[in-house]
């Protein structure tokens, strides 16, 4: 009994580790594009300048998924667009808590719930050239997302480096 047990557990365990949303999941399988994992230990080593407010943001995340897709290459249009932000609101429960512009892209962010507790945020970014998936375990402060997503993709050398390898 004590080790099915500690299969039970193991297997939760498992399931938690890699619980990013299914919207996501089908988005990466269906399209060409870059797809990064970054965990709070990589988090931490893009902070190269050892910023303390950096910290602070990244602190209650365990797991990002960073999607990045060509929109003209993969023939994404305005209603898969759409449809993507139905699946996240529909499918995965998530509701969306802001949306706005930032450094000319369309920003939305939506975050998931439960016990009171925000389990996962999704932040998509668009413009009519690209579109940006972060689709996070765990939080961040939502006055904070437009910063992470903006440290990811301008100001640390694997931005720089994924746009290189998207250019190619």
């Amino acid at each position: 009994m004590k080790h099915l047990l500690i299969i039970a557990l193991t297997a939760c365990a498992l399931q938690v580790a890699h619980a990013q949303t299914k919207t996501t999941e089908l988005l990466d399988d269906k399209h060409e594009g870059t797809s990064l994992y970054f965990y709070k230990n990589t988090l931490r080593m893009l902070n190269q300048k050892e910023d303390k407010e950096f910290d602070e943001m990244i602190k209650d995340i365990e797991k990002i998924r960073f999607l990045m897709i060509d929109r003209q290459t993969e023939n994404f249009s305005n209603a898969d667009f759409k449809k993507l932000q139905s699946d996240y609101t529909k499918k995965e429960s998530y509701e969306e808590i802001m949306n706005g512009r930032l450094d000319g892209r369309n920003m939305n962010i939506y975050v998931r719930e439960s016990g009171g507790k925000v389990k996962g945020t999704i932040i998509i970014a668009a413009d009519s050239s690209n579109l940006y998936v972060l689709d996070i375990l765990g939080r961040i402060a939502l006055e904070k997302a437009s910063a992470l997503f903006k440290m990811i993709d301008e100001n640390s050398d694997v931005a720089k480096k994924l746009k290189n390898a998207h250019i190619d």
